[in-house]
């Protein structure tokens, strides 16, 4: 299982829509309108197909940030998602992402940090959000493997890349083979 977290309104819902989308048709040519989407409050459950596994991923609601830590234990992988064109978010979801990386139950597992909304015209440069979040040290720091991706979960931009990063650091579950394969 991986956990998504991140603040209220980073985009995770949307993220995992389009991330489902994608894995569906395994192209972002007709990715079409962004669906629209709720604060989630509570988790959300979705199953990606990735490689013919699937991979199961939890968002974690951002007024869920308290009790984030009791979903640590069944978790093999974590997204965390920040808005690059929020600078009033910086300061807390740099405390939240810390507060991630220094939970004993997370120190083994890969991280991947995404900068989401890069398709607004207001959003911070990597090089800006990085500076900000002192990604440098944080990398030198942690314990886990950690990843960095740019992405827009409205317009498709980095999705691919994310779907690249769960293939490559979730297990998930084989899934069934069709009929058609096994004739």
């Amino acid at each position: 299982m991986c956990l998504l977290l991140g603040a209220t309104g980073v985009g995770k819902t949307l993220l995992l829509k389009r991330l489902y989308k994608i894995s569906l048709k395994e192209s972002l040519d007709e990715l079409g309108e962004p669906p629209p989407t709720l604060p989630t409050v509570g988790t959300n459950l979705t199953d990606i197909a990735v490689n013919k596994r699937k991979i199961t991923i939890r968002e974690l609601g951002g007024c869920m940030g308290p009790i984030w830590p009791s979903y640590y234990g069944e978790c093999e992988a974590v997204i965390f998602m920040i808005d690059a064109a929020n600078p009033t978010q910086i300061s807390s979801s740099c405390i939240q992402l810390l507060s991630v990386l220094a939970a004993e139950q997370l120190q083994q597992t890969s991280v991947l940090i995404l900068f989401n909304k890069v398709d607004l015209p207001c959003h911070m440069s990597l090089v800006e959000m990085k500076s900000l979040f002192r990604m440098d040290d944080i990398i030198a720091c942690a314990k886990q493997r950690l990843s960095v991706l740019e992405v827009s979960s409205r317009d498709g931009r980095g999705l691919e890349d994310v779907l690249k990063w769960l293939r490559s650091h979730c297990k998930g579950k084989q899934l069934p083979r069709s009929s058609s394969e096994t004739q």
